[in-house]
């Protein structure tokens, strides 16, 4: 009989993919500026009723790294239900920022209520209490319920706030009672905020506050285990606001208290976070005595706290260079060097080692592991960040580096001396996919956990992967992609390792991959063990755990049930209510055409840039998207003073632009663009002719059929071009690409050093999309010039403040990559600035960036959504392509 082991009962959200809350999973990131009480910016564009203008907010949190959108209209100035219900109805209808779940926010329940009728999957509702007694709130309660809502309940009542352990921890214990036995609400829906309060504030009655969260934490959790806590940690030192140095502190210590007793989640505003064990021990000794309430007798330790933030608030923090632990044994000094990632004196410490240890690889198995494990452990628990993993990578990779020639020495002299069972993991880059930055992270983090490499780069055909997999051994394979057609290029090579019998656990990532995808397309073309890996923190965990017998009959198991949970709801989940095409283009967007004058550009055809200035082009950085490539979510600049990862963040914001200052005075990139624009009028429908000296070339665009709001327009981009026979028009079109980072890339890969291999990829992406923004500038302002007098900040050109588009195939507005064939050719892109097409249509260098170019001060982004067969068989017709070649590129937007 087939064991059956149940799912088990984390919380689960969802937008249009699911978001699991695992026991593993660290802080969960809440995107809050679609909130009219935090963004001023988004504030204005919903009281001025530009709802399709404040989604850029939204699509900008999404872009940031957040995993749950918090909205929230609550201003005396709104009708909340109207406009919560306006804005809920357009973001569902934007693929890009409905993928992840929303928390609707407010605290007045008919808004909330308006919300949860908008909201696809499943949500937050933030929040519901007892202040107003049982009736209301178990009503309030059976609302969200029926909606499928997880709810965050707060520690209130009819007597007002709980502010004592007791209070805190009976209020919840009510709440949670009531919805269990009055309505079987699942307990792991259930999220409990019992009030963080200040501490050090001069009354007694204050002093044990933090005790009463984190003993009320610790009693919540163990007396219902399902559920989540989450709080307000930046109140706690509200007494202490203008020094960040004993804030930050307090944080720290308040938080590595409070997760130790349950904390789940929570949101400090202000400060920078530093890790426990690096605060002075002065400072962590009197915050502890004021959060713990210890030697606190008369307000003492709040006394002493006050007297010695008083003498850190002028000078702040000073660093000094301590060479302490130079004095350690030879085994201290490698750990510490590996935990701090340094790497001045790993030559000479290596070498004192192998001459300690009878033979050099036990000098690699004994204090460098050892040293790794720590770090594995300390990023685990969240208390390293990733830049700091990859410098300790760094700094392992020169330690083996100078023993390597010792051991082959060995292994000549003693051809028996084998290394350990090192578990080995090859991860792959599939074929016609060139990006690999991600990749490249999850490798360094799991070879500093410990695990044998096998890199096999990018553009891998599924042969060569699996044979390689085959002749190594290998004991599991992970596979990455950015495009969408990468997708199909996974489940091939999932089906493959089925047809040859292999046994490998198979991970799949990167960007374009998802849990929904994973578990519909990939899984059951292969059936020992499939399973999507979302970022590199968590890889550590799905391998370790892969490798442990015990644990992976567990994990496939678990995830086998969770996949076969996601194909039924996939195969039976409500269709999108789509409209016939017909009908989406009689809906099209319209515009007073005969009130539009078009400028002219200054020239049609195309022109080569070459050689463009670096220093100007890394004016335009756009430094938010660095971050996220190193697992730290949240925006630039306020990322650099974030309460978890801020310190982290500012350090690796010097060394990033030390080394692009280094980048732009060598000229290590190459910028190379073409850019070119043409005579162009729409048919009225979705199809575009350009006017070139080789004759029309007609370009075919899609439009959006998802069922919208009365008056709610359906979107495509031709809609931006004059229609022949109202008048004339022009459209334009770019390529760009940075030449020359790979031979930095390989340096850096040759010299041990992941992390400045790593940063120069990720400056490399980072300068191509800036010179694209550059180029767009130019555009504007003088090669279309239909802005002539455009004045913005690079704050502003990241936000998209300036009128015109520049879509690029593949992308939400236009996911056909086929399109790009056209576009290389009208600009001649690969002769005349060396971009190539793989045969999945991927461009190399991986620093490569094309689209077109609409300028109409109307034209915006958007995001296609779902598409019927009538559309894709219409779009096969015009582009005189097979339905079924139609039906490949188009795979991820049919419904």
């Amino acid at each position: 009989m087939k064991e059956k082991i149940a799912i088990k009962p984390y919380l689960r959200l969802a937008g249009l993919e699911p978001l699991v809350v695992r026991p593993e999973t660290n802080f969960v990131n809440v995107g809050e500026r679609t909130n009219v009480t935090g963004s001023k910016k988004f504030a204005r564009l919903i009281r001025e009723k530009k709802f399709e203008e404040a989604l850029s907010v939204a699509r900008q949190q999404v872009e940031s790294g957040a995993q749950i959108l918090d909205v929230n209209m609550d201003d005396a100035l709104l009708d909340g239900v109207e406009a919560m219900t306006t804005f809920l109805n357009l973001l569902q209808s934007e693929p890009d920022i409905a993928r992840i779940p929303l928390m609707i926010d407010s605290s007045k329940f008919e808004i909330i209520e308006a919300g949860l009728k908008c909201v696809q999957g499943k949500c937050i509702v933030n929040s519901i209490s007892l202040k107003e007694g049982e009736d209301k709130f178990l009503q309030q309660a059976r609302i969200c319920q029926r909606f499928g809502a997880s709810v965050i309940v707060m520690a209130f009542d009819e007597k007002g706030q709980a502010d004592t352990m007791q209070r805190k921890v009976e209020i919840s214990e009510r709440a949670y009672n009531l919805l269990l036995s009055k309505l079987s609400f699942a307990p792991q829906d259930i999220i409990f905020d019992p009030n963080i309060f200040a501490v050090a504030t001069g009354l007694e009655e204050h002093n044990n506050y933090g005790v009463d969260f984190i003993e009320a934490t610790r009693l919540i959790k163990q007396k219902m285990p399902l559920t989540k806590v989450s709080g307000g940690v930046s109140n706690l030192s509200f007494s202490f606001r203008g020094n960040d140095h004993v804030r930050e502190a307090m944080h720290a210590v308040f938080l590595f208290h409070a997760i130790k007793a349950g904390m789940d989640m929570g949101i400090v505003n202000a400060g920078q976070l530093v890790v426990y064990d690096e605060i002075e021990p002065t400072l962590r000794n009197l915050c502890e005595d004021v959060i713990l309430n210890r030697n606190n007798d008369n307000n003492e330790a709040t006394e002493k706290l006050i007297a010695f933030a008083e003498t850190v608030k002028a000078k702040g923090k000073v660093e000094i260079k301590d060479e302490a632990w130079r004095n350690n044994s030879v085994e201290e000094r490698l750990k510490h060097a590996l935990i701090n990632g340094i790497t001045d004196y790993i030559d000479t410490d290596t070498e004192e080692a192998r001459l300690k240890y009878p033979r050099p690889l036990e000098v690699i198995e004994g204090p460098l592991m050892a040293g790794m494990n720590v770090v594995g452990d300390l990023f685990g628990a969240g208390k390293m960040f990733l830049p700091q993993v990859v410098k300790s990578a760094r700094v392992m990779k020169k330690s083996v580096a100078w023993l390597t020639p010792f051991i082959e020495e060995e292994k000549k002299n003693n051809p028996t001396a084998t290394a350990g069972n090192v578990p080995k993991v090859l991860l792959a880059t599939v074929k016609g996919d060139v990006h690999d930055i991600g990749k490249n992270i999850v490798g360094v983090v799991l070879g500093c956990n410990g695990y044998d490499i096998i890199d096999m780069g990018v553009m891998v055909p599924a042969d060569k992967i699996l044979d390689t997999a085959q002749k190594e051994n290998v004991d599991v394979i992970g596979l990455s992609g950015l495009i969408t057609p990468s997708l199909d290029e996974m489940v091939h090579v999932a089906h493959e390792m089925k047809r040859r019998g292999m046994q490998q656990p198979l991970l799949i990532g990167g960007a374009t991959t998802s849990r929904m995808h994973t578990a519909v397309k990939i899984a059951p073309q292969y059936e020992h063990g499939v399973l999507h890996v979302l970022d590199a923190s968590r890889s550590v965990t799905v391998v370790s755990s892969l490798l442990n017998k015990e644990q992976k009959k567990e994990l496939l198991a678990q995830t086998k049930q969770e996949y076969e949970s996601l194909q039924y709801q996939f195969s039976n989940k409500n269709k999108k209510a789509l409209i016939p095409y017909a009908e989406a283009v009689v809906t099209k967007e319209y515009f007073d055409w005969k009130k539009y004058k078009p400028t002219a550009p200054t020239f049609t055809g195309k022109k080569v840039i070459k050689q463009a200035d670096l220093g100007t082009i890394a004016r335009y950085i756009d430094w938010g998207p660095f971050f996220i490539a190193w697992e730290m979510p949240g925006r630039y600049p306020e990322v650099l003073s974030d309460a978890v990862f801020g310190k982290e963040a500012q350090r690796l914001f010097n060394d990033a632009q030390k080394l692009l200052e280094q980048i732009v005075a060598e000229n290590w990139f190459q910028a190379d663009g073409v850019i070119g624009f043409w005579p162009a009028t729409s048919n009225n429908t979705d199809t575009v002719t350009l006017q070139t000296e080789q004759g029309p070339v007609q370009l075919e665009f899609l439009r959006q059929q998802l069922k919208k709001a009365v008056g709610q327009p359906s979107f495509s981009l031709a809609d931006f071009v004059c229609p022949a026979e109202l008048g004339s028009d022009y459209m334009g079109s770019f390529a760009v690409t940075i030449h020359g980072a790979k031979k930095h890339i390989d340096r850096f890969a040759a010299e041990q050093d992941e992390y400045n291999k790593i940063i120069v990829q990720i400056l490399a992406d980072r300068m191509v999309e800036a010179f694209a923004e550059y180029l767009h500038e130019q555009v504007r302002k003088e090669y279309w010039g239909y802005e002539k007098g455009e004045l913005l900040t690079n704050e502003q050109l990241i936000r998209e403040e300036y009128n015109g588009i520049r879509p690029a195939p593949g992308y939400p507005a236009c996911p056909d990559h086929t399109e790009k064939l056209k576009l290389f050719s009208l600009l001649n892109a690969t002769e005349e600035i060396g971009i190539t097409l793989t045969e999945s249509l991927a461009m190399n260098p991986p620093a490569s960036v094309c689209g077109w170019y609409f300028a109409h001060p109307q034209s915006h982004y958007f995001g296609l959504g779902k598409i019927d067969r009538d559309q894709l068989k219409d779009y096969a017709e015009r582009k005189k392509m097979s339905l079924e070649e139609a039906e490949k590129w188009l795979r991820p937007v049919l419904e």
